[in-house]
């Protein structure tokens, strides 16, 4: 399992935005863009020419679009209505703010909430810039590394890497500026699955590792890395570390609080075994078990009387890719088509899903060559492909 996935540096042919031809390489420089002139300090003398460089060059680019402002200006609206417009109340706001979008941006296209977080984070950013007490700018500084993390995993969501990684850098600086590393924590984890579903699973777990060594025991960001960590160490066939991984993520899991939040992008699944077990048993090649175990799975957080599938339809869908490979993996070829087939009709097909989509793509053509099935599920994922290009525009 030299290649885990067998995804290739450019990610099956895709580009940047799996849904996104070439043509839309513009769009992706001014998402790069913008994500850098929100990031950037404003005081900082070292990026000062570059900075102005920037700005100058991509000024048009870098204004909002007529869609950015009708899907933010009434979250601003609110904002201001609602006292946000003074460094006493705006704390307050951005909290409620926050945790509506740590809900939603499972369930919501990437692409809209990274709109509407772009213009909060613009907003919120302007009061670091006057004078408050300290108290105020360093609770004010924390909402924005909050935004800042919740910009880098749609981003993730959406295939823009390159700004995914800025906002998450930002979060980290943040992160440590307020003394608060658990969004360290989770910027760290965006940046180990970008490289996990790039086809880097080494680098993957180097930085599931640094995170955790980042976290305290007892969270739930800790507990999450270690899981990612034993995902990552299955894509590069290290059987033992995946063990070892397992093992510490089921303890850490075990000691987590009984109130851990097990909906929104901050959350953690609990179940028999620790997340991502189903897929390291596939990327191990242990196609069996791993059909069991993603049964299990699905049954107990995605079953019909679970709320799970509704609020994270994209990690259903991908639970649904991992059964379709380790269905193929075992020469079930029916059941793999009829995974991937329940899996496309998703409501939020994310960056992460479109690349297990067209994995499981790749290894039906490969092991079921000419099966009138293999070709039914291919027209359907590039009929998802095309219709998500659509959408993007």
């Amino acid at each position: 399992m030299a290649d885990g996935f067998g995804i290739p540096g450019e990610m099956l042919g895709l580009p940047a935005r799996p849904w996104e031809g070439g043509s839309k390489a513009e769009q992706a420089n001014v998402e790069i863009a913008s994500a850098l002139e929100a990031a950037v300090p404003r005081d900082d003398e070292r990026v000062t020419v570059d900075r102005r460089t920037l700005v100058s060059a991509t000024a048009a680019a870098l204004s909002l679009s007529a869609t950015q402002l009708h899907r933010g200006q009434r979250v601003i609206q609110a904002l201001e209505m609602m006292g946000g417009d003074s460094a006493s109340t705006l704390p307050v706001v951005l909290g409620e703010l926050i945790d509506h979008y740590t809900l939603t941006l499972c369930s919501m296209p990437p692409a809209d909430v990274y709109d509407e977080l772009l213009v909060v984070r613009e907003y919120a950013s302007r009061f670091l810039d006057t004078v408050m007490p300290e108290r105020r700018r360093r609770e004010i500084e924390l909402s924005v590394g909050w935004i800042s993390c919740l910009l880098g995993i749609a981003a993730c969501d959406m295939g823009a890497h390159a700004a995914a990684h800025i906002w998450c850098g930002d979060a980290g600086r943040r992160s440590q500026e307020v003394g608060h590393p658990e969004i360290s924590g989770w910027a760290v984890l965006t940046k180990s699955l970008i490289a996990f579903y790039q086809g880097r699973p080494h680098q993957s777990v180097t930085l599931a590792s640094q995170g955790q060594g980042l976290t305290s025991k007892g969270t739930v960001i800790h507990a999450k890395l270690a899981t990612q960590e034993m995902r990552a160490a299955a894509m590069t066939g290290d059987s033992d570390r995946t063990e070892k991984a397992r093992r510490y993520a089921a303890k850490e899991m075990a000691g987590l609080p009984d109130d851990v939040k097990i909906a929104g992008v901050f959350s953690i699944s609990l179940g028999e075994d620790p997340p991502y077990t189903a897929t390291s048993l596939m990327l191990l090649g242990r196609h069996a078990e791993a059909v069991s175990a993603t049964r299990r799975v699905i049954q107990t957080l995605y079953g019909p009387e679970a709320r799970q599938r509704d609020e994270h339809p994209s990690s259903y869908s991908r639970a649904l890719l991992i059964l379709g490979l380790a269905q193929a993996g075992v020469g079930n070829l029916d059941e793999a088509v009829s995974a991937g087939h329940a899996a496309l009709a998703g409501s939020r097909p994310a960056w992460p899903t479109v690349t297990l989509a067209g994995k499981l793509n790749r290894v039906l053509e490969r092991d079921f060559v000419d099966a009138l099935q293999v070709q039914e599920y291919r027209s359907r994922y590039l009929e998802v492909e095309r219709r998500l290009t659509r959408r993007a525009v």
